[in-house]
């Protein structure tokens, strides 16, 4: 499968990190791998996830603390707030109702003839 293209991914990321973090917290570096284990196509760039990661903090749906990463080293990790647990929910509800929408339109949907 071809990789997800960044401007496709960009408008899902935000759903995507509170997603990683709903099972409990992790560092950038373990939310990018994560999210990669799920599917090859996902390769979330340093670029991409922490401006992400910043921004959610800022909106408080996530908070950060520093910690020790499984290699020993000082790593920040982000766990979701209850503000992010219902976002994500919000959030994952728009996102079926959309690709349930698109799908429709791009398998049952006949091409215009013009």
């Amino acid at each position: 499968m071809a990789p997800i293209r960044d401007d496709l991914l960009r408008g899902t990321l935000d759903t995507l990190i509170l997603k990683t973090l709903s099972g409990g917290e992790l560092h950038g570096y373990g939310i990018a791998r994560w999210l990669e284990s799920r599917d090859a196509a996902l390769r979330i760039e340093e670029g991409s996830l922490y401006p992400a990661l910043y921004r959610l903090e800022k909106r408080g749906w996530i908070e950060a603390s520093w910690g020790t990463s499984e290699l020993g080293r000082r790593a920040k990790f982000y766990s979701l707030t209850g503000v992010g647990a219902q976002q994500l929910s919000e959030q994952t509800e728009r996102w079926i109702s959309f690709s349930e929408t698109i799908s429709a339109i791009l398998v049952g949907a006949e091409a215009r003839a013009e």
